[in-house]
């Protein structure tokens, strides 16, 4: 059906958008954030956050909307499996999210510069956030080789 092929590619195209914003988020942005002067810390992390919230964290949410849609409605080739195990990667992403760096943030932006919380917020960024959307991005890509595979046949469950 169509409506399961656009599901699954609008899925496929916001956890591979997601990656990529978070991959530069990871790996460019937070390691220059001690470079920036303790007196600008503040109203830099203010300007940047709702950038970040809308390019970055709004698509990332919407993909993990798309991506529980296709418990329902996937190409037939897609295993439900696969898609159960796209989800819990992004279930630990969002978790790590509220639980671990939300809270760095708040305090950054509360208290300004803090070289120690940076490297907190780099490494369980990689461990917690990096690390299950990039395997997210792998079975997103297993699962899309199979829909262009396979020609879209009926699912069996």
């Amino acid at each position: 059906m169509m409506r399961d092929r656009w599901i699954f590619v609008v899925a496929c195209a916001l956890v591979f958008y997601g990656n990529g914003a978070g991959f530069i988020e990871s790996f460019v942005n937070y390691p220059s954030w001690p470079l920036i002067g303790a007196g600008e810390f503040i109203a830099y992390h203010q300007f940047i956050s709702p950038r970040v919230l809308a390019f970055l964290v709004a698509p990332a949410l919407l993909g993990t909307v798309f991506t529980i849609l296709m418990l329902w409605a996937r190409p037939a080739t897609i295993p439900v499996w696969a898609v159960w195990a796209a989800i819990a990667t992004q279930v630990v992403v969002w978790v790590s999210t509220a639980t671990i760096q939300v809270p760095i943030q708040i305090q950054l932006r509360e208290h300004g510069l803090s070289v120690g919380l940076i490297e907190r917020l780099i490494e369980t960024n990689f461990w917690l956030r990096r690390i299950p959307y990039a395997i997210c991005a792998g079975l997103f890509l297993w699962m899309a080789a199979r829909a262009v595979g396979e020609g879209g046949q009926r699912r069996t469950v």
